[in-house]
């Protein structure tokens, strides 16, 4: 059973950045697809972003692109998301979840963490 822990959340103003961590209990994490959702008070959780068990892929949410990346570093069995240009509108509780089965099932991870929350303000 892989368990996941989210840290790096907080407060933080429009226009500002926050870096996020996932790290990981076991080695099987680094091969497994690790995605980043979030999910805004009285909203469904959403897709933000998911790297491939390499790093050599990534994928991104259209309304994240350009200003949020993803990055892991298997030798810390981590998973990385750097913010900038943070909105309001980011404003949610951000889980990693990871895919044992790779990429193309991210959207039906196997693992989620318990959340950390990201508010920005206006």
């Amino acid at each position: 059973q892989v368990q996941l822990v989210e840290s790096g959340g907080g407060l933080v103003q429009a226009g500002g950045s926050l870096g996020l961590s996932c790290a990981a209990s076991e080695r099987t994490f680094t091969t497994s697809a690790v995605g980043w959702f979030r999910q805004a008070p009285g909203k469904e959780r959403e897709f933000v972003a998911a790297i491939s068990w390499g790093g050599g892929q990534t994928r991104y949410a259209d309304s994240v692109k350009g200003r949020f990346t993803i990055s892991r570093d298997n030798a810390k069995n981590t998973v990385y998301l750097q913010m900038n240009s943070l909105k309001p509108e980011d404003t949610a509780v951000y889980y990693c979840a990871a895919s044992r089965s790779g990429l193309a099932t991210i959207r039906r991870p196997e693992y989620w963490g318990q959340g950390t929350q990201v508010t920005v303000s206006s």
